[in-house]
């Protein structure tokens, strides 16, 4: 059976490719995660904060204490929509990792179909040679015996 080394090469770095973009999306969903994580935390702190400023105000809290409460909360707010951004875009890297490992899957696949009909094509030539072959031997052999007789 004949092999094809062109396929056979682009079967070997297509299987490179997935096996990166595969680690790729591994990475992306790694960062997404994290970035789901810290802005979980800004969350909870922000809460906290929140319910520090409640407790303190029932006490009585003074001006510039309450402005200064209300400024790092306005500073974890703008920190939440950074991180809300940073998510954001981690998922669309995450998506887009996806779809190229996906791309590369197919790609692979049709190269795998390709191959597969190349050695079915190949397996069907050689089952005719050696048919004929056969057919050759069964013919000779019918030739001699009738000479023989």
């Amino acid at each position: 059976m004949t092999k094809s080394p062109s396929l056979d090469l682009l079967i070997d770095v297509t299987h490179e490719a997935v096996d990166e973009a595969a680690k790729r999306v591994q990475q992306a969903a790694e960062a997404r995660t994290k970035a789901q994580e810290q802005l979980e935390t800004l969350h909870a702190y922000r809460l906290d904060y929140a319910q520090r400023l409640q407790e303190s105000g029932r006490g009585g809290l003074t001006a510039s204490n309450y402005l200064n409460f209300h400024r790092f909360l306005n500073t974890l707010d703008e920190a939440i929509s950074q991180q809300n951004n940073i998510v954001a875009q981690t998922e669309s890297r995450l998506a887009a990792g996806r779809q190229q490992w996906l791309a590369e899957r197919q790609k692979l696949g049709a190269f795998e179909a390709l191959q597969n009909r190349q050695k079915q094509q190949q397996a069907m030539r050689e089952a005719k040679r050696e048919q004929r072959a056969n057919d050759e031997i069964a013919a000779n052999l019918f030739r001699r015996t009738v000479r023989q007789h």
